[in-house]
């Protein structure tokens, strides 16, 4: 960079975004004097920011917007690595995997359900859970303590109507509100006491069923004061295996950080009521920025990126944050409290610290030896079929038809043997009249190769299927005049040769590998890494391209009764799935209610309503 334009750059609080040659972004950073800090990057034996070489040898340029403070600079720091995506900065992208329960305490009936963000609905969210499995159990145990309803309101209805209870009551798991088993100050009960005990104010929760429980007593209710004793104690007994970190009753979030080079893993460990009630991993690779800058930019999408992230009263950082007053300002404006940015360096809290830093470590390891056991496998295809090298990034297809109806495709992408769900693809296949596997596949491959200069070949184009499927993949690029590593993976049929048997859901079948050129088929043993790469990447196509088919059947369900309406057109159709949402909808839709869709008339809304319930 010249140094004359380093010193035209302004000296207010802004955002600084690091371009190449071509003008491609390559990091995003914010500052409170942009000229100072944009400068320390460009001057020999400067502040310790010129560690990230690589960024300074590529940049050409440097583009700044200046903003009212460093709050704002935040908010668009996060903004512009969302929209450029740079390479040289961390990027949250799996902000939404994890789980959450919420529990609408406005409802005539609260129940648990499972969503993946948290909105300001005035509903109460709990989490995240790093695993459905996780959550399930945590709501499985809870259910025996605090039995709320699980069904949906259909089934709730449904169940109404038939003035009998599901299993659930039988198994004391629910208190039957949809047969009028349980009173709705009693039921009210139960979803303060699930809120209390999800948000980890357990001691409270004890009390106040104590207090409920001898006032059961003293009235000679012993029958209800003998379950409240019994909920006393499996609320202990919980409470008991969950790990105390501190002795007041404080909410937190503790971030470690571990690294090896490129490879970094932050952990945060969820303390609600001085308890650990929740973790989290992020694993980022080829990082090249020094640990203030990544924890740094790290929290700003974590918190900020999110807007529907739960916020604690306090935040412990492994290191301290350049311009930490901004992020505690902003948060505190969004969550309505005082929210502390704090880094540490002694005492308690740095054991807190140290505890999630022990955390990412075992976390970075885990992933570390993961990668070795996947190159392996890359290796390992690579040298025994043959390819030009380790396919890092494959792609594979599938086609499904149902007796030569609905026939479809699907591409699934894996890159590093993990799944990029964002590239996968469905294919209506329109052009193939009845069951022709062969023509479908060569219609989903030449859409696909249509776009080769939007989406470029990957190292490895694999297909379910063996000979016939892959000469049909072949052909395609021949046409196209491209060229890529191809294969065909396939089970073995009845009375093949018996070698190299993998146990699969429908029995022990071999799996056959074809290669382009190969007569026989290649084998693989059923422990090797690579076959199992392969047949994850095989087995994900399958089920996308059936699940698609099976979305595509159900709709073509729905629209075949309501086709069978009497005197309702397509125009009417539409419009009564497009305001009622869905088939289930209209059926249990009143007159009224049918007669309040545009374009539906008293007399037709009376026809809808006779057709649904004759």
């Amino acid at each position: 960079m010249d140094s004359e334009r380093l010193e035209t750059l302004p000296t207010e609080p802004g955002v600084y975004l690091f371009k190449s040659e071509r003008g491609r972004v390559l990091y995003v950073g914010k500052a409170q004097n942009l000229r100072t800090r944009v400068r320390s990057y460009f001057q020999a034996g400067g502040d310790g920011r010129i560690r990230v070489p690589p960024l300074v040898e590529r940049t050409r340029d440097v583009d700044v917007v200046v903003t009212r403070n460093v709050k704002d600079a935040l908010l668009l720091e996060n903004e512009l690595i969302k929209q450029h995506k740079p390479r040289f900065n961390v990027r949250l992208r799996d902000d939404k995997q994890y789980l959450a329960l919420r529990l609408d305490p406005r409802e005539t009936w609260p129940r648990l359900t499972q969503v993946r963000s948290f909105k300001r609905d005035g509903a109460f969210y709990f989490g995240p859970y790093t695993s459905s499995v996780a959550m399930r159990e945590a709501v499985s145990n809870l259910r025996r303590i605090f039995p709320l309803r699980s069904c949906s309101d259909g089934t709730f209805r449904d169940y109404a109507r038939r003035g009998r209870p599901c299993i659930e009551f039988e198994m004391n798991r629910c208190v039957a509100p949809c047969c009028d088993r349980v009173e709705p100050e009693a039921y009210a009960e139960l979803v303060e006491g699930t809120a209390l005990f999800l948000r980890g104010r357990s001691d409270e929760l004890v009390e106040l069923l104590r207090r409920r429980m001898a006032e059961a007593a003293e009235a000679q209710r012993f029958e209800e004061a003998a379950r409240l004793r019994d909920r006393i104690g499996a609320v202990e007994h919980t409470v008991e295996r969950q790990q105390i970190v501190a002795a007041e009753r404080v909410d937190r979030d503790v971030f470690g950080l571990a690294r090896r080079g490129g490879e970094v893993e932050l952990q945060v460990l969820h303390v609600r009521e001085g308890r650990v009630v929740g973790a989290a991993g992020y694993g980022f690779s080829d990082v090249r920025l020094d640990e203030g800058e990544v924890v740094g930019s790290f929290l700003g999408q974590y918190y900020v990126g999110s807007g529907e992230r739960q916020v604690p009263g306090e935040i412990l950082s492994p290191d301290a944050l350049d311009d930490g007053g901004a992020l505690e300002a902003l948060l505190s404006e969004r969550s309505g409290q005082r929210v502390r940015v704090r880094a540490p360096q002694r005492g308690r809290l740095r054991e807190l610290v140290e505890t999630a830093r022990r955390n990412a470590e075992v976390a970075l390891a885990r992933r570390l030896e993961a990668r070795e056991s996947l190159d392996a496998g890359l290796e390992e295809l690579a040298e025994r079929l043959g390819l030009g090298g380790p396919p890092r990034r494959i792609e594979c297809y599938d086609v499904s038809t149902l007796n030569g109806a609905l026939t479809v495709a699907s591409r699934v992408v894996f890159q590093d043997g993990k799944p990029c769900k964002n590239e996968y693809r469905r294919y209506r296949i329109r052009s193939v009249e009845g069951a022709d596997d062969y023509a479908a596949l060569r219609e989903a491959l030449g859409r696909r190769l249509a776009r080769v200069e939007a989406e470029p070949l990957p190292d490895l184009l694999m297909v379910d299927g063996g000979k016939g499927q892959l000469g049909v993949v072949e052909a395609a690029l021949r046409d196209a005049g491209l060229e890529v590593e191809t294969l065909g993976l396939a089970k073995a049929r009845d009375g093949d040769a018996p070698s190299a048997r993998v146990r699969r859901s429908g029995g022990l079948k071999a799996e056959r590998i074809f290669r382009p050129g190969r007569k026989n088929p290649l084998l693989l043993a059923p422990s090797s890494r690579g076959l199992l790469l392969l047949q994850r990447v095989r087995d994900e196509s399958h089920r996308f391209a059936i699940e698609y088919q099976r979305r595509l059947r159900q709709r073509e369900g729905l629209l075949s009764i309501l086709e069978e309406l009497p005197g309702i057109g397509p125009r009417k159709r539409r419009a009564l799935l497009r305001e009622l949402g869905s088939l289930r909808a209209v059926k249990g839709a009143s007159v009224e209610e049918l007669s309040a869709v545009t374009g539906i008339n008293a007399r037709d809304a009376e026809t809808i309503h006779r057709f649904f319930h004759s």
